[in-house]
């Protein structure tokens, strides 16, 4: 049976998204992956969620604002995957497409308006949002 590296995290610690020998965040750090958690919306729900499984051990206000961001770009994705899905329906795909980009535009506006306020250190509360993950 193979020996894992002492330096290297497990496998399980991968999956767990922490590791326990990783030093915590300086407060510089905290603040600037909380602020590029809400600026990840334009991407959808995937950069908030890696940051969220990745940093949230490491730092409070990390932990905080991606769990936030998380919980509102993840319903949010779900449903523009499902409207574009449903733009190559014929005669009214252009309905659900023209839909899908305005709800593209509001997440990722909404996600820059939110990472401007965390990068002055302020947490930001998004005012519509289904907190699923506590």
């Amino acid at each position: 049976m193979p020996q894992s590296h002492p330096s290297r995290p497990t496998a399980s610690q991968l999956m767990r998204g922490s590791d326990s020998s990783a030093p915590p965040l300086t407060p510089e750090e905290d603040r600037r992956w909380a602020t590029l958690s809400h600026f990840g919306g334009i991407a959808g729900c995937l950069p908030s969620a890696a940051i969220y499984f990745i940093f949230r051990d490491r730092g409070p206000f990390t932990a905080q604002e991606s769990r936030e961001a998380l919980n509102f770009t993840l319903p949010l994705t779900v449903v523009l995957v499902v409207l574009f899905a449903l733009g190559y329906l014929p005669a009214v795909g252009w309905i659900f497409s023209l839909v899908a980009v305005f709800l593209w535009a509001i997440m990722a506006i909404t996600g820059l308006v939110a990472g401007a306020e965390c990068n002055k250190g302020r947490p930001y509360r998004y005012r519509l949002n289904f907190r699923f993950i506590q």
